[in-house]
């Protein structure tokens, strides 16, 4: 008999439980004896962020077009949120959305680490090799850690909303342009900025924390999902000073790729990306 997907509660029902599987083997993975030596974590110093950038601009000038064919993803994906948030009368969202593209950002870059990783052992590179993260034995668990990213940025947008209401009340304005006049030019607008801002950080901090290096480690090494995530933290425990920094660089140039209708992440999600490979090997013995 023919096999079919189902409804969409039960396909959903069916794939979140082998998640939940997949997080129960990987915790209990996390106490056994193959998981008892975490990997060793390294000091970094802002030298090696700028080695980082320089590394990952390399990368993307010499697979130039292999970055920029899958990146493309990235931007239409975002104009679509950008018009559907028009569409459907979301505009308080359309900064928390943009914003948001920072908690996701580990996910639409995975295709780069692995062509940064296969780059850095010698092999020739196609674009097609982006998509050798689907027969990484952790495959899983990236998809499971992106899904956790992807409930981190939902939920930034129900809080973004909701300080949205509180703050502003629940009237929304007819136009783009009256909505960015009422943020702007009253008292009420500057506090949604001020408070919009410091929720938004702890969201981008609790990102940072989990991801910083965990997606490269996964690809790289057999490892499990809470072993990854540990050793994110530990990387952001050690080097809280130049964690931070690369977090505020990841978002000043994100915002800089969004200006121009999120066409320049074309070039700076591609960056980002080989950079993020780089990071982790120097933060990751």
């Amino acid at each position: 008999m023919a096999k079919t997907i189902g409804n969409p509660i039960s396909w959903t029902a069916r794939n979140l439980g082998a998640a939940g599987d997949h997080v129960t083997e990987s915790v209990s993975r996390l106490g056994s004896e193959d998981a008892k030596e975490l990997p060793m974590v390294q000091t970094l110093t802002l030298q090696d962020l700028r080695a980082c950038l320089r590394a990952g601009y390399n990368d993307f000038i010499e697979t130039r077009a292999d970055a920029v064919f899958i990146i493309l993803i990235y931007p239409i994906a975002g104009l679509l949120m950008f018009g559907f948030a028009l569409n459907m009368n979301l505009v308080p969202l359309l900064a928390p959305l943009v914003a948001g593209f920072a908690l996701i950002g580990p996910v639409a870059a995975v295709g780069l680490y692995e062509i940064s990783r296969k780059r850095e052992q010698g092999k020739p590179v196609h674009w097609l090799d982006a998509f050798g993260v689907f027969r990484s034995p952790s495959f899983g668990a990236i998809l499971v850690l992106g899904f956790y990213l992807v409930m981190l940025l939902l939920i930034w947008l129900m809080v973004a909303q909701t300080i949205h209401t509180y703050i502003m009340g629940p009237e929304i304005p007819a136009t783009l342009g009256a909505f960015t006049e009422q943020v702007f030019t009253t008292a009420a607008g500057w506090t949604l900025i001020a408070v919009g801002t410091a929720v938004g950080f702890v969201f981008a901090l609790c990102a940072l924390a989990v991801s910083v290096v965990s997606f490269p480690l996964l690809l790289d090494r057999k490892v499990g999902l809470p072993v990854a995530v540990v050793t994110s933290f530990r990387v952001l425990r050690q080097n809280p000073g130049v964690i931070l920094s690369w977090g505020f660089v990841v978002a000043a140039l994100l915002f800089l790729g969004a200006l121009p209708m999120l066409l320049g992440l074309i070039v700076v999600m591609p960056i980002l990306g080989h950079a993020t490979w780089h990071l982790y090997r120097r933060a990751v013995a």
